[in-house]
This record gives C-alpha cells, sequence and structure tokens, in this order.
C-alpha cells in the first residue's frame, strides 16, 4: 500500500547551540523557519502529490568527481551515496525501471557552453574523464540506460521525457548531485513534463548545507514531493510484495 506522508503538526525543539551558533540565535531561526513555513502553507504551497502507480529511478550524476578527494568537485556525499545504494536496491527488487544520467562536457567549439563558462569546475566532467565514472555502488546492470547531457537537467537535450512516457511511468524517484543544482532542474522539469517528482532527502547532497536545505525547501513548496529513503524503501517493498 502506497505510505501516506503527512507534515508534522509538533514544532521541533529549538536545535542545540554549536559551531559558533548561540542558543539565542538557533532559537531565532527555527523562529524564521516555522514562520516560512507557515507563510508558504497559507497561500497554498507544500500540497502533497503523492506516490504514483508506475514510477523509475533516476540516478542523476553520481560520479567518482564527487566522491575522490583530490577532485576539485569533491563534496564530501559518502553518506547519500549509501543512501542512494539502498534505494536502488529496492527499486530493482520491485523491478521499476532504473535510469542514469552523466554530465559529459564537450571539448570542441560548443563546449558546455554557458554553462561550462559559469561552472568551470565542470571540465573535471570533459568526455572520457575517469572522474565521470558513475560511482561503484551504483554501477548500472544490464538494461539501465546512462543518458549523458552536457546541462543540469535530466531531461534537457535527452531523450528521458521520452524514454518514461515509452516505459509508461507517471512519476521519477530522484537520487543523486547535486540538490541546488542537477537534481533540482531535472524535479522542475519532470513537473513541467508531467510527472510526479519525488526527492529522496537522505540521498541527494550538495557542497554545503545551506544550498542543499535551500533547494529541498523550495522543491518541496512548489514541485515536488520530498520524501525520506525509509518511505521510499517501504513504497518500493510494496510494490515488490504486489509482483510476488
Amino acid at each position: 500500500m502506497t505510505p501516506t506522508i503527512t507534515a508534522s503538526t509538533t514544532a521541533p525543539a529549538p536545535a542545540p547551540a554549536s559551531a559558533g551558533v548561540s542558543a539565542a540565535d538557533a532559537t531565532a531561526n527555527l523562529a524564521t523557519d516555522l514562520s516560512a513555513d507557515n507563510d508558504y502553507a497559507a497561500a497554498g504551497f507544500g500540497q502533497r502529490l503523492g506516490f504514483g502507480r508506475r514510477p523509475a529511478l533516476i540516478v542523476i550524476d553520481f560520479v567518482d568527481a564527487y566522491l575522490v578527494e583530490s577532485s576539485p568537485l569533491y563534496a564530501g556525499v559518502e553518506d547519500e551515496l549509501a543512501s542512494a545504494a539502498r534505494v536502488l536496491h529496492s527499486a530493482r527488487a520491485a523491478s521499476i525501471p532504473v535510469l542514469y544520467t552523466v554530465v559529459e562536457q564537450d571539448t570542441g567549439p560548443t563546449g558546455g557552453g554557458v554553462f561550462a563558462r559559469k561552472a568551470a569546475g565542470l571540465a573535471t566532467l570533459a568526455t572520457g574523464s575517469p572522474l565521470g565514472a558513475i560511482a561503484a555502488p551504483l554501477t548500472p546492470q544490464q538494461g539501465e540506460p546512462i543518458l549523458s547531457k552536457k546541462y543540469a537537467s535530466s531531461f534537457f537535450g535527452t531523450s528521458l521525457a521520452t524514454d518514461l512516457t515509452v516505459l509508461g511511468c507517471d512519476s521519477v524517484i530522484l537520487v543523486g548531485l547535486s540538490t541546488s543544482g542537477c537534481v533540482r532542474a531535472t524535479a522542475v522539469d519532470a513537473c513541467q513534463h508531467g510527472f510526479i517528482p519525488l526527492v529522496v532527502r537522505d540521498a541527494v547532497g550538495d557542497r554545503r548545507s545551506e544550498p542543499h536545505e535551500a533547494a529541498l525547501f523550495d522543491l518541496d513548496a512548489k514541485y515536488a514531493d520530498v520524501v525520506s529513503e525509509q518511505d521510499v524503501v517501504t513504497y518500493l517493498a510494496g510494490l515488490a510484495a504486489s509482483l510476488a
């Protein structure tokens, strides 16, 4: 049975003071967060889309460039990788489609366009770079396609929308990197293509917590359902059971 996700009605306790943040500042930040939640809710944002009937898992740009410490793109996302691997295992057990995306920056005259000029570190992901390899715990199996892209959204310049339509999917479960970049762009485009986007909070990551949390807040308010790993695993276990 599809799990129901509801917002908590209990206000969280103030965060403990740490990393130079006083108790007063932590309480003020909490009040601001609650005020933002209330403001968005009053405007009608944050409605729940729910899980679909025929999901696909999209593994977005989870490559070695973000996991090898000597890489300029290293992001310290080992915990998120472990979460994504667990979601992937559950997706395969439920026999849902699994698709991957990777960024490959051309070295020709068009290259990565304005995107590559703005984010010069993407040169690390030039076509053929060993750092562009999908992280080992997420290695694709036969029949799990890898879509190459030059820009942030997994839909832009790829066959993803058509592939999902051919597969009969109505929703996408998103794991990968980075939350404020390619994950966000993919979720927004999924919504605009008519697929329910489900962003797995535990299995997406970013270089810093501030853009990560801001992106998750905005996505959950306007474009997607941000869900936990456990909720997704439970949902996929239900799909697997229905096939038994």
